[in-house]
């Protein structure tokens, strides 16, 4: 399709900003890692597919592509992110597979968006099938790829109301430039991509994520019973973030006022601020004791357990009566609170969630997790579970249902792109 002159001249004007804008990068300490890396595309690998994953949370799933693809001849696959903790994750699990030899794996920086970066970058790599995860719609490596004639496949979509609305603003530059095949994770999603492309472009998968989530958790052997009084009830407060501490605290003085046995098990999301809460539970009076601190001995009732070791988080929703997630109770998005759901206890949230709306409204139809509106009504029901019974098999049934009813989508994905690279 040709370019018209008035989306070349944009283009232009998008290659010059770029270039004014890439010194100015160094600046930046996320993108000042890596930055000869990124404005060089001669240190990628010639391969079959490029995916393109933003951060950690695609990187995962572009993991999953990579674990699951099974295509018709031995293919090469290189996947590029923006961030370093994005390069960690790929660097890590692509060095552990490293005895494939169908699919094999590579991974780097993304280039900058620069038009001419991406151009070199495509004459470098020579892809077949370039992969976008999510909402990776960069007008630099979608017009080298139209260019070139590389076909492009976006998986796991998902695009905003508000994102849309920036689209819309010109929407004959994305009409020509954009994804050629469109796999959204919702009907929502489907039809605003639709608005966009043309509902030619786009169908509808499960989200891989639900993919990604082990409803196989064996809590028969909890390591922290030991840890835990049967007379007092457990409360777990879990990924909690800094914007949201100083209501997060109230919660823990309301929840004392109503259940003052209860032991509370605080998990920040950063470790970091752990000190910063042994200073807000001193000046409130409130008893703490570090989990480090812990040995056999059973935490005493009424205290917090302020959790400064890692990889336990599972383990302790296993053993609570009654579960808040963080990240919700201040605009944060949300952080995890389908793993409480598989261990059998019904999670609270706070109003933002917006990260986890893939996991879809349906959970909280089906009462598989509540959400409150502000830090009252997260207080109101955290007491109304500790009066109830712990963890049960059948809530922990119903929620393993829900997740595996929406498993599938990596293999949907999978599927397309094999497809794709069967196209002489």
């Amino acid at each position: 399709m040709p370019i018209p002159p008035k989306i070349q001249l944009a283009l232009g004007l998008y290659d010059w900003i770029w270039g004014a804008a890439m010194p100015l990068s160094r600046l930046n300490s996320r993108l000042r890692d890596g930055y000869g890396r990124r404005r060089n595309p001669e240190g990628l690998s010639a391969a079959d597919v490029w995916i393109q994953a933003a951060s950690a949370g695609e990187a995962y799933l572009a993991l999953s592509l990579i674990e699951n693809l099974n295509p018709p001849a031995p293919t090469h696959v290189l996947v590029t992110t923006n961030t370093r903790q994005g390069l960690d994750i790929l660097g890590k699990s692509i060095g552990d597979r490293a005895g494939s030899d169908h699919v094999t794996a590579a991974c780097e920086f993304a280039p900058f968006d620069r038009p001419k970066l991406m151009d070199a970058a495509i004459l470098r790599v020579r892809p077949k099938l370039m992969v976008l995860l999510e909402t990776e719609l960069w007008p630099g490596l979608l017009f080298a790829a139209k260019k070139h004639g590389i076909p492009v496949l976006l998986i796991n979509g998902r695009l905003t109301p508000k994102s849309l609305g920036r689209y819309m603003m010109w929407p004959d530059l994305w009409k020509i430039l954009g994804p050629d095949r469109i796999l959204a994770i919702s009907e929502e999603d489907a039809g605003r991509f639709a608005a966009l492309f043309g509902r030619d472009r786009v169908e509808q998968m499960s989200n891989i994520k639900f993919d990604r989530l082990n409803t196989k958790i064996n809590d028969r052997e909890n390591p922290l019973t030991a840890l835990l009084s049967d007379s007092s009830p457990f409360l777990v407060l879990g990924s909690v973030r800094q914007p949201e501490e100083e209501s997060v605290a109230r919660i823990i003085g309301a929840v004392r006022s109503k259940a003052p046995d209860a032991i509370i098990g605080l998990f920040p999301r950063h470790m970091h601020r752990i000190s910063a809460w042994e200073q807000i539970l001193s000046r409130l009076n409130i008893p703490w004791i570090r989990r480090s601190d812990l040995n056999a001995v059973p935490a005493p009732p009424g205290h917090v357990i302020l959790w400064d070791t890692f990889g336990e988080l599972t383990s302790a929703y296993g053993l609570a009566r009654a579960v808040f997630v963080g990240g919700s109770l201040a605009p944060l998005g949300g952080q995890n609170f389908l793993e409480p759901m598989i261990c059998g206890v019904t999670p609270i949230i706070g109003p933002s969630w917006e990260n986890f709306a893939w996991a879809g409204r349906d959970i909280f139809d089906q009462g598989l997790a509540i959400r409150a509106d502000d830090w009252q009504g997260v207080a109101e029901g955290l007491i109304a579970a500790l009066r109830q019974s712990s963890p049960s098999d059948g809530r922990k049934a119903k929620a393993c249902r829900y997740i595996e009813g929406r498993k599938g989508g990596t293999r949907q994905a999978c599927r397309v792109m094999e497809d794709l690279l069967a196209q002489p």
